[in-house]
């Protein structure tokens, strides 16, 4: 017996508590790091946020350990390249999906999802042959989302600030 999945727009995802409501793929954005828009899979079997980057170059700058990365933002487009930079917090082992253990940068920044902000943090990867550029993390997300599976892009579109 097939069964239908209701969608977006006829069923209604309410947040209740101050909570953003979250399916399971959304539109983020990352202003410390001059990525202004990514897709993000909503994931809550991963501990740790995770975005990718295809070149990371760690550096000492005044004694603080930091990592210049480069980001291509879009799917299947590798002509658009974000270069950022951030402080390392740490150097984590990771499991990925796959149970392949990884030596991964660790750095903090601001998400924004909605018109909410907070900080998160993310490790670093080369996610090429993934399909999502940013995986969304359950440390990021507890206390803050609910989340409807069958969903997509409830929380619309990031609301960045506009400089005075």
């Amino acid at each position: 017996m097939a069964t239908t999945q209701p969608d977006n727009k006829t069923r209604q995802y309410p947040s209740s508590d101050g909570l953003v409501a979250l399916g399971w793929r959304e539109w983020v954005a990352l202003p410390q790091l001059d990525i202004s828009r990514i897709k993000a899979k909503v994931d809550t079997g991963a501990r740790t946020s995770c975005l990718h980057a295809f070149r990371t170059e760690p550096y000492t700058e005044k004694g603080e350990r930091r990592v210049r990365f480069w980001v291509h933002p879009i799917q299947n487009n590798l002509q658009e390249v974000i270069e950022s930079d951030a402080l390392v917090l740490d150097e984590r082992n990771v499991s990925d999906s796959g149970g392949h253990r990884e030596q991964r940068l660790v750095i903090a920044t601001e998400l924004v999802l909605a018109d909410q902000r907070w900080p998160i943090e993310m490790t670093l990867t080369n996610r090429d042959s993934m399909r999502f550029r940013m995986l969304l993390g359950r440390t990021a997300m507890a206390g803050r989302t609910v989340i409807y599976p069958e969903a997509s892009y409830l929380a619309g579109e990031p609301v960045l600030r506009k400089d005075p």
